[in-house]
């Protein structure tokens, strides 16, 4: 009995425990070009002005890649909500 008890416990951690690595897992990127533009949102995050400029000019950069960054990331354009 104590060892069900015990198995149950380690299940329900183990779910907890990967259910939090998926929400709070980082942008991964899909190639070179987004790999450069998650790079200049973390530091446009952390108040590089400068990142935050060519953030905003690769993204503006291709009109079809912007929109799809728009579905992938839109928490990166929450002001336009």
């Amino acid at each position: 009995m104590t060892l069900r008890r015990l198995m149950t416990a380690l299940v329900i951690a183990a779910g907890i425990g990967g259910s939090a690595g998926i929400i709070a897992s980082p942008a991964h990127a899909q190639g070179a070009v987004e790999a450069e533009i998650i790079g200049f949102h973390q530091l446009c995050e952390k108040g590089d002005r400068k990142a935050c400029v060519r953030f905003g000019i690769l993204i503006g950069r291709n009109e079809q890649r912007n929109a799809d960054w728009r579905r992938a990331h839109a928490d990166w354009f929450w002001f336009e909500r």
